[in-house]
């Protein structure tokens, strides 16, 4: 786990360890496991640092938040948008983002699509799974996915690349197995349904405290904050 006075390259070492082992368990490659740095409260240098020791893809909570950093810190990373969007920040963020992890209603799909084609843009998102049912949390039923992606494949400007999750946050990770299991499971029924405009390619699951149980369960997208960045 990571020490709170460990540096970025020690920690980063240290995940990719934790994902070898979990990869291993599981008979998959680790190279195929994207860690996105989630930089969220993290000041520009010590993105710096991340980006220099290897880290090329970086998660932002909020539109605002991002919109800072990206001008700010010029490098060739990749931008996530990992916290819920809003309708009405759309227009702010589809020049700057490589894959939004929160597509969570038609709204929200049919307002990103419209800004897109305006610009004449090809928008990767991934559809946001509240699998537990938290009330607490963003996110479509597993019940309603493959009918909402359907529906939002007919929306050109927009590329459904894959399902995220945010899993509830328990002592022991191992108990929270389950969510990530019916994630998977429904990311490949909905890709044997083989809908047009829709390549179910990405994973993104799994969080500092219980990323090697979501790689053991076919997670190949981390978003890990505190584990790399140490905590705010």
């Amino acid at each position: 786990m990571t020490r709170e006075n460990s540096n970025i390259s020690e920690n980063i070492d240290a995940i990719r360890t934790r994902i070898l082992t979990a990869a291993a368990k599981s008979g998959r490659d680790p190279q195929s496991i994207k860690i996105i740095g989630v930089s969220k409260a993290v000041d520009v240098e010590r993105i710096k640092e991340a980006y220099n020791c290897g880290i090329t893809d970086f998660g932002e909570n909020r539109v605002q938040e991002l919109c800072e950093k990206y001008d700010i810190v010029n490098m060739e990373c990749n931008w996530h948008l990992i916290g819920h969007l809003q309708t009405n920040k759309v227009k702010y963020i589809l020049d700057k983002v490589s894959l939004i992890h929160s597509l969570d209603t038609i709204e929200l799909a049919a307002e990103i699509h419209k800004r897109a084609q305006k610009d004449d843009r090809q928008i990767d998102a991934l559809v946001q799974v509240n699998v537990a049912a938290e009330d607490t949390k963003f996110g479509i039923s597993p019940d309603e996915a493959a009918d909402f992606i359907k529906e939002v494949s007919g929306m050109g400007n927009i590329r459904i690349k894959g399902l995220m999750t945010i899993a509830p946050m328990v002592p022991n990770p191992a108990e929270i197995r389950w969510v990530f299991a019916k994630l998977r499971k429904l990311l490949i029924d909905i890709k044997q349904e083989n809908i047009d405009n829709v390549n179910m390619d990405y994973l993104s699951m799994g969080m500092s405290n219980d990323f090697e149980i979501a790689i053991e369960e076919g997670s190949n997208m981390v978003r890990i904050g505190t584990s790399l960045f140490g905590k705010r």
